[in-house]
């Protein structure tokens, strides 16, 4: 039984970090998955993205970003758009951990 528990634990740990917000900045829109938008206030925001420094720390679809340094390597991959209207999401970085995740769940599936 232990090692059933055991094996169950460790697929489920691969299905989660599977599924972790790895995202790539491309340099083109129509390279993009989702277009961004940072806006200048949190209120203003759909999410709230905190970037981690490792890829084990980021989150499943919690505004827990990692930016990778390859694009195979990102679960999505965005393009930071220079205006609000041609965005399909807006972000604002915050400082810490805690206080990352979403405002608008409506927008959720941008990031699935």
């Amino acid at each position: 039984m232990k090692k059933f528990m055991l094996t169950v634990a460790l697929i489920f740990a691969g299905i989660t970090r599977a599924n972790a917000q790895k995202v790539y900045s491309v340099d083109a829109d129509y390279k993009a998955d989702v277009k961004v938008y940072v806006v200048d206030a949190d209120y203003k925001a759909d999410l709230l993205v905190y970037k981690v420094d490792s890829d084990y720390k980021a989150g499943e679809n919690d505004g827990k970003w990692f930016f990778t340094d390859a694009d195979y390597k990102a679960k999505k991959k965005i393009y930071f758009v220079d205006a609000d209207y041609k965005a399909d999401l807006k972000v604002f970085f915050v400082d810490s951990d805690y206080k990352a995740g979403w405002k608008n769940s409506a927008k959720k599936a941008e990031m699935y």
